[in-house]
């Protein structure tokens, strides 16, 4: 079943909705992990497969935030290289500790988080004044978000765009831009150990990436056009979606 004509068409179909989602909101894994275990991938091809995929969605996303303007990567390139160095050093470490322990901490964080978005209507609503200056930020989020997706990984998402709205005063389709680039930095470090590893099928990778690529312009155009009306309600949909996944992984699997 792995390699049947009908396994790609599933494929490419879940990636381009995983695509389209996670250039809204985040949390394309959440579709099209399942899918790839469901045809068969064995778990640790899967991973490694998924992220490799995801990453084509995560670049062109972020590119088209670019071309709208909406994304200065000058602006972000602090951000890139202190989310690359915290990346491969959550990668590292996911070698030498096991982060079951996350298990229970981060569902309770996300779900904090979904509250306080639906609490706070204003928040992303439009520019606010920034918390702390840009430089610190990225300094201090790009290492510990960089280093989170590295070793761990769901829901990094979810908190770079509160973190970016929060502390940077960023409106809400701004965020999603710059958590765009952000996961695309992170996510470098670890396909590289996955392919080393031999986790990755090229094939099947290639299939998923091509759905993503074209999800994720319709899913950035999407954001674009609609703004806050659409991202908001799908971003909080998505955070407690990866809540209870994350809660069923610790409990029932």
């Amino acid at each position: 079943m792995v390699n049947d004509p009908e396994t790609f068409v599933i494929l490419f179909t879940a990636a381009l909705f995983a695509g389209f989602v996670d250039a809204i909101a985040g949390g394309g894994g959440l579709i099209a992990l399942p899918a790839l275990l469901a045809v068969g991938v064995p778990p640790q091809i899967a991973l490694g497969t998924n992220k490799f995929q995801g990453t084509f969605g995560s670049i062109t996303a972020a590119v088209y935030y670019w071309r709208k303007g909406i994304v200065d990567l000058r602006k972000a390139r602090t951000g890139i290289l202190f989310t690359f160095a915290g990346a491969a050093a959550g990668a590292w470490a996911v070698q030498q500790v096991s982060p079951e322990f996350l298990n229970t901490l981060i569902p309770l964080l996300l779900f904090c988080i979904a509250v306080y978005t639906i609490v706070t209507p204003a928040l992303g609503r439009s520019d606010a004044p920034p918390k702390m200056g840009v430089t610190p930020f990225y300094a201090l989020f790009g290492v510990l978000l960089g280093f989170y997706d590295g070793f761990f990984g769901p829901g990094v998402g979810s908190f770079w765009a509160i973190a970016l709205m929060v502390m940077l005063g960023m409106e809400i389709q701004k965020a999603t831009g710059y958590t765009k680039v952000m996961n695309f930095s992170s996510n470098i470090i670890a396909i590289v150990i996955f392919i080393a590893g031999g986790s990755v099928w090229f094939v099947h990778g290639f299939v998923m990436a091509a759905g993503q690529v074209v999800g994720a312009q319709f899913g950035a155009r999407w954001a674009v056009k609609k703004g806050i009306a659409i991202i908001k309600p799908l971003y909080i949909t998505v955070v407690l979606a990866t809540v209870l996944k994350l809660l069923y992984n610790r409990f029932f699997v």
